[in-house]
């Protein structure tokens, strides 16, 4: 399972040896992360130097904007540069957040009923720590966002901050729960950078640039989801909190209701696997190996979602029967009878004549 490049929750001090450099990872991570993390040393007037050496970057690929690097060294000169500098934050606040501080606020969320209220608790108690931002989580009908407010100018460092403390948050998220949590979108206030691609790696769903403020959105749903964690769980993450937070998860707790949720709002475009996994944000792959995670499969919630379709219809409508074939999902009129038969042992034209509650003005 690949890792993401990004920084995340920084692990407390431990006596864990460091991790084997992978074999083959891809370098993704944009060499413009590197350079801000270099700033920051260039600001306390120390080197990075020694961080650099443990990451095995070379110093003269600072000068290479092209460059990129893989999550293994992205997390080796993340975790160096903290304990060097003593913050947490690697610079991008007026003041330093010391080690451990972003423990404390995960410590500070762990006993929370629901992830809605752990995250108010992150924003809330993050405010305290870093009034350099401000984190806001809202939700808007059925989409929450988290979204940042800059209350001061980041400068530099200003990207960097941006999506590392999104990306802090959302790992965060998910570890909670212990689940994916698919994005609706991510948007950041500034252009586009030249290594935008990796922010289709960084954040599921589409980015949009030049969009204030930054923030992520995603089903609320997921916000009433009640923590899987605890005070153990939470000692072990943070020992080697970089990697464990930018895990892509397998297993998404929602992943069954928000199937449901798209074939019944898109009876005629989720006939295929393919056409209903887009809708969902995954592959084909995916979406049937996690259904099967959740014991669960493609087929039986279509015949769920298209039987309760076809019984509504039938019994609170006179539409005929091909109409409702129609709008219960199904591309023929042959194939809804069969299906029928199969779920009621009727046809449904015979279901319809022994049903109550026909409503003659639909």
């Amino acid at each position: 399972m690949p890792h993401r490049p990004a920084r995340p929750l920084p692990p407390e001090p431990s006596t864990t040896p460091a991790s084997p450099r992978p074999a083959l990872e891809p370098a993704i991570t944009p060499m413009a992360f590197v350079q801000a993390i270099a700033l920051a040393y260039e600001r306390r007037g120390l080197s990075p130097a020694a961080a650099l050496a443990q990451a095995q970057i070379a110093p003269s690929s600072l000068h290479d904007a092209s460059a990129r690097i893989t999550a293994w060294q992205m997390e080796r000169i993340s975790g160096a540069a903290m304990q060097e500098l003593d913050d947490e934050a690697l610079g991008w606040f007026s003041r330093r957040l010391p080690w451990g501080s972003y423990g404390m606020l995960a410590r500070a969320s762990l006993s929370a009923p629901s992830l809605g209220v752990a995250l108010k608790r992150w924003c809330r108690h993050h405010g305290l720590i870093a009034d350099d931002i401000m984190l806001r989580l809202s939700v808007s009908g059925d989409t929450a966002l988290l979204a940042i407010t800059e209350q001061r100018d980041l400068g530099a460092l200003r990207e960097f901050c941006l999506v590392s403390v999104l990306r802090n948050i959302l790992g965060v998220a998910c570890w909670l729960i212990d689940s994916r949590i698919p994005l609706l979108g991510a948007q950041f206030p500034f252009s586009a950078p030249p290594h935008r691609d990796v922010y289709a790696v960084l954040f599921s769903g589409p980015t949009a640039f030049d969009t204030a403020p930054a923030g992520l959105r995603f089903d609320a749903r997921y916000l009433a989801l009640p923590l899987r964690r605890d005070e153990r769980a939470l000692q072990q993450m943070l020992e080697r909190a970089l990697p464990l937070t930018v895990l892509p998860y397998r297993r998404d707790r929602l992943l069954v209701q928000r199937v449901r949720q798209a074939l019944a709002a898109n009876p005629a475009q989720t006939h295929s696997a393919q056409a209903l996994a887009a809708l969902v944000h995954v592959s084909p792959r995916t979406l049937h190996r996690q259904l099967k995670e959740e014991g669960a499969s493609l087929q039986a919630l279509k015949d769920e979602v298209r039987r309760a379709r076809a019984l509504e219809l039938l019994l609170r409508t006179r539409r005929p029967i091909k109409q409702v074939a129609e709008a219960a999902g199904f591309q023929n009129e042959k194939s809804f009878m069969r299906a029928f038969k199969t779920w009621t042992g009727q046809s449904p034209a015979e279901f319809r004549r022994g049903g109550q509650g026909l409503d003659s003005s639909a």
